[in-house]
């Protein structure tokens, strides 16, 4: 059973639309998306320096895009046959346009708005978020309540991420929990799925008023507590709600296994959660689709486990 899972923010890097837009048709399209949403998603894929797609309100709309067109790649979602479809953080958009809740570019303008209203919601206190490296959930999690701090998500592997206001995470370093190697501040500029976000929800509740979503024609694992969701109004539900709602990474990849998940492709920009993966989801073959090149392998996952 093949599990096609989409990233959040932080797994942009400079230029990594590039290679994707030689592919016949692909410029048109992210033009064509660019027009629909009022960004120009071609050159913060393709020119734009870490600093600029560091930007919430530039990153996210990036993310979906590069998701929905490095899956595009290798055909319809019918046709790639996945046994679940799950995003992590923003990434949820995507996996929601992946289940035919959303058509594309409905997708996009609901990202654009959330990007939009993320990136103010974070302008009004100076916040972040640090990965954790190590340590026991059970330690860490007080540890953080202590200084202030949300477990804003929850990856399994032994990785939790820390949010919170700029001062609490330098804390943070100084105080690490027990067992704890590292603290990794990551590439956002918002204390994302914690209570920073409440003006976020308030306008993209607003904003989901005016969706007609279908329910999902493959099976839809929430980041909210790992469950399945089976109505488009509940996703959309949930997709406004996690804003301000820990990510639980580690919760989905537990009903992965539940599934019966035997492979896992993570779309462009991957890598993070298929690493997540291999240490989590021992004997599951993961694929990272990262550039074009790495298509052909994904083709002969998905003939074997989809």
């Amino acid at each position: 059973m093949l599990v096609l899972v989409a990233p959040g923010q932080g797994a942009q890097t400079p230029g990594f639309l590039t290679p994707w837009l030689e592919l016949p048709g692909f410029a048109d399209r992210l033009a064509a998306w660019s027009d629909a949403i009022g960004l120009d998603l071609a050159h913060y894929g393709t020119q734009a320096d870490a600093d600029a797609i560091r930007d919430t309100a530039v990153a996210q709309p990036l993310l979906v895009a590069a998701g929905l067109l490095s899956a595009s790649a290798l055909g319809a979602v019918t046709d790639i046959a996945p046994g679940a479809v799950a995003g992590h953080s923003v990434g949820e958009i995507t996996a929601a346009a992946f289940a035919g809740v959303l058509d594309d570019t409905t997708a996009l303008s609901l990202v654009r708005k959330r990007g939009l209203a993320m990136a103010e919601a974070a302008a009004i206190t100076g916040t972040g978020m640090s990965a954790l490296l190590g340590g026991d959930p059970e330690v860490t999690v007080p540890h953080l309540e202590k200084l202030g701090l949300t477990a804003a998500n929850v990856n399994g592997a032994g990785q939790i991420v820390a949010a919170g206001t700029l001062e609490q995470l330098a804390a943070l370093e100084a105080d690490k929990p027990e067992g704890v190697r590292r603290v990794v501040a990551l590439k956002v500029a918002g204390a994302f799925h914690t209570h920073h976000m409440g003006p976020a929800v308030e306008k993209l509740a607003e904003a989901a008023k005016e969706l007609v979503p279908a329910d999902p024609k493959v099976v839809y694992v929430s980041n909210k507590d790992g469950r399945t969701v089976a109505t488009g109004d509940e996703v959309v539900a949930r997709l406004v709600g996690q804003v301000a709602n820990p990510v639980r990474w580690d919760l989905c990849m537990e009903t992965f296994k539940e599934l019966g998940a035997t492979a896992l492709i993570e779309v462009c920009p991957g890598g993070t959660l298929t690493g997540l993966a291999k240490r989590a989801l021992p004997g599951v073959t993961t694929l990272a689709l990262k550039t074009p090149d790495d298509l052909d392998a994904a083709r002969e996952l998905i003939a074997e486990h989809a």
